[in-house]
């Protein structure tokens, strides 16, 4: 449904507004309580911010952890999609979070891919066909005091690798 919405957006809308505003409007995410602050022009960068509410907080007064970990959760994962394009499949593999301190402020988040790890990317999946992909995060507050760390890992594939991949494993 996501997808459809998104191409159908296409004709108004440039790519890095359907982002940030299909997740800022959607009620899955919504419900995590993080909110899409900004999206660079060719989506590289995604800055997310988890304001402390009501909504988040636990019975110390910190943002509850699963808030910290269902905002990051989905973004790694839609910002390469959109980034590689229709030809790619990627899905989460693995996630690990690691808190440090209490959020008993507002924490923040940039998802950052460069150019350069974009082209390597692509290069070592047009030679293997696929590829589990790791990248770090970290959840701080304005003054990047660290509340929890991420890695999230990554599967990702060309489309026909994937299908003739899935085609073998159900036969």
């Amino acid at each position: 449904m996501y997808k459809t919405l998104s191409k159908l957006a296409e004709k108004i809308f440039n790519k890095s507004q359907i982002f940030k505003y299909g997740f800022n409007l959607s009620p899955m995410y919504r419900r995590s309580t993080g909110k899409v602050i900004s999206v660079s022009n060719d989506l590289l960068t995604v800055k997310i911010k988890i304001p402390i509410s009501y909504k988040n907080k636990n019975y110390v007064g910190s943002i509850f952890g699963g808030s910290l970990f269902s905002a990051t959760d989905p973004i790694y994962m839609i910002q390469l999609l959109n980034i590689l394009g229709d030809n790619y499949v990627v899905w989460d593999k693995s996630a690990e979070i690691k808190y440090r301190r209490p959020a008993k402020k507002d924490a923040f988040a940039s998802f950052i891919f460069s150019s350069d790890e974009i082209e390597h990317i692509k290069q070592k999946v047009t030679q293997k066909g696929e590829l589990d992909w790791i990248k770090n995060l970290q959840i701080t507050d304005d003054n990047q005091t660290v509340f929890c760390e991420l890695e999230k890992t990554m599967y990702i594939a060309t489309k026909e690798f994937y299908k003739q991949k899935r085609k073998k494993k159900n036969s």
